[in-house]
């Protein structure tokens, strides 16, 4: 008898799980809410503004990866044609020291990577990383303007990430960074979601 109630329950279950291996039930999903009506993203190489050089190319790496892996869209490339941009801008490196020892060597330190971003839709305009509408919404960038012409400054979005090492353990800041790089990507590329 409970053999069938638990039949029961499963076989009322089947039909909310999806073939893509997301969970589905009375309209909620665990499946990403990405736009489908965009199928290419071209994320030129960042910019970098700090005097660390080399973490613009880690970061812009590590961006593509995590859109090719986590998203339905495309990367292509420079001279390709593109439904939407990507663009950043490494503004902030620094390292704070958080513990020292008798001896005034590090003992536990930590690193903040800061970066302006911008995901601009090629098609329209519109600034995909700062949706606002109403009175406070930037007009959009006109797509067909001509080569060369100065852009308006499209409001950018800041994205921190905050990375920790000990070198005791034998971390050194080279780890710190490439945690901060990593938990970027994820970040931004999770910002390329839809609102809810």
């Amino acid at each position: 008898m409970a053999w069938c109630v638990v039949l029961c329950a499963i076989a009322g279950l089947l039909p909310s799980c999806a073939s893509d291996g997301n969970f589905c039930l009375f309209g909620y999903t665990t499946k990403p809410n990405y736009d489908t009506s965009i199928h290419t993203v071209r994320v030129p190489i960042f910019k970098n503004v700090t005097f660390y050089r080399g973490l613009e190319f880690e970061l812009t790496q590590a961006i593509v990866r995590e859109i090719e892996a986590k998203t339905p869209y495309k990367v292509v490339g420079e001279g390709c044609a593109a439904d939407t941009e990507l663009s950043g801008t490494i503004v902030n490196v620094t390292k704070t020291i958080l513990n020292r020892n008798q001896l005034n060597e590090v003992r536990e330190a930590e690193t903040l990577l800061g970066a302006e971003i911008v995901w601009r839709d090629l098609r329209s305009g519109e600034i995909l990383s700062r949706p606002r509408t109403g009175r406070d919404a930037p007009p959009p960038l006109p797509p067909d303007l001509p080569p060369g012409a100065p852009l308006p400054k499209p409001p950018v979005t800041l994205v921190t990430s905050l990375g920790h090492f000990v070198p005791e353990i034998g971390q050194s800041i080279t780890t710190a960074h490439q945690e901060n790089v990593d938990r970027l990507a994820i970040q931004i590329v999770s910002m390329m979601e839809k609102p809810w």
